[in-house]
């Protein structure tokens, strides 16, 4: 680590006080293959969520479950400022992450029921899948975690020299965990070329953030590392890469980390298991019928005469049989053999 060190030397208090600390920039205006690229992917993460959610239900999933409904337009929008290489890592509400970076629909529900073609083998469930491939580094059930991995996965970027950014996901409540800030001090010292995406979707599992955390503009977490930070509208895809865009290019010009603060909301509980009491249904339907971020862009189609409302439809049918041959492509397969226990055990 210290050669890599060595390579990136420490910011000087001239460099935090040059007044090129980024602003949040205006919504992007998408074009029409934007807009409808983006409407599939968010109604892909729905509809495969809400899936998920009756497989639930059912029975067909076990252990924790938690829906990303309401936050899609985060890591769709963020994923369309990507490039080749590029790293992705979250935290347990994590089924929107795979999807968004093109992990099959199929890999990813017959993880979520346990069976033997899921992208951990049945293993990892709902919490803890991967995909080095698409470089998905999971999926993490303990909070805060995976955010001195992805820390490391952009210090491997630094040590390399290339030009990739590690995008490292996590919560309202994760942002008040140590190890967070430790790794803040670590990607500010090395200037490593990581985005710590904090989605502040207003509860830590049921407890506001207003109840839980001192400082609520979490844009403002990094202040004492140097790490700039910027708060976005994540409930609309154009404002989210546009900021994606903008941290991105930060990151490879070898600025150092940056925060996205991600003001989103969960339309479901905490995980299945939850049910939400701590907030009215008044709360919850204002947000779906003045901030949904499918229907905006659903607004801008019909607006703009790019889709017609027969358009959308088929786009619909297409996501729901895609979603429905995974649900049976998971209820079919078999489970894992006993045998599988033993593998993939580091010695």
């Amino acid at each position: 680590m210290a050669a890599a060190a060595k390579r990136a030397p420490a910011k000087s208090k001239a460099d935090a006080k040059s007044g090129s600390n980024p602003v949040t920039p205006k919504p992007v205006e998408f074009t029409k293959e934007q807009e409808l690229s983006a409407y599939r992917h968010m109604l892909l993460i729905r509809r495969f969520e809400e899936k998920a959610g009756q497989l639930y239900g059912m029975g067909f999933i076990g252990g924790f479950c938690h829906l990303y409904i309401g936050q899609e337009a985060v890591v769709t929008g963020m994923q369309m400022a990507l490039i080749e290489g590029d790293q992705m890592i979250t935290a347990y509400r994590d089924h929107g992450h795979m999807l968004a970076m093109d992990m099959s629909p199929r890999g990813v529900m017959a993880e979520l029921t346990g069976r033997q073609g899921g992208y951990s083998k049945g293993k990892g469930g709902s919490m803890h899948m991967f995909s080095k491939e698409k470089q998905f580094y999971g999926g993490h059930g303990i909070v805060g975690a995976q955010v001195p991995l992805g820390t490391g996965l952009a210090f491997a970027n630094r040590y390399r020299g290339n030009k990739n950014v590690s995008l490292t996901y996590f919560g309202d409540g994760a942002a008040n965990q140590g190890q967070v800030y430790e790794s803040f001090n670590m990607a500010s010292l090395w200037r490593l070329p990581v985005i710590y995406i904090i989605e502040n979707n207003r509860y830590a599992m049921g407890t506001s953030v207003t109840r839980s955390s001192a400082e609520t503009d979490f844009s403002q977490r990094g202040t004492s590392f140097r790490i700039p930070g910027i708060q976005v509208d994540g409930m609309d895809v154009r404002a989210v890469k546009a900021a994606g865009d903008m941290a991105t290019e930060w990151c490879r010009a070898g600025k150092g980390p940056i925060i996205l603060e991600m003001q989103t909301y969960r339309y479901r509980g905490h995980s299945m298991s939850d049910p939400a009491k701590y907030r009215t249904k008044e709360e919850v339907q204002k947000m779906r019928s003045e901030h949904d971020p499918i229907e905006q862009v659903k607004a801008r189609l019909f607006d703009k005469k790019w889709a017609s409302e027969d358009d959308l439809k088929a786009i619909d049918k297409e996501v729901r049989d895609i979603v429905a041959d995974a649900a049976e492509f998971a209820q079919a397969d078999p489970e894992p053999d006993a045998s599988e226990l033993w593998t993939d055990i580091v010695h």
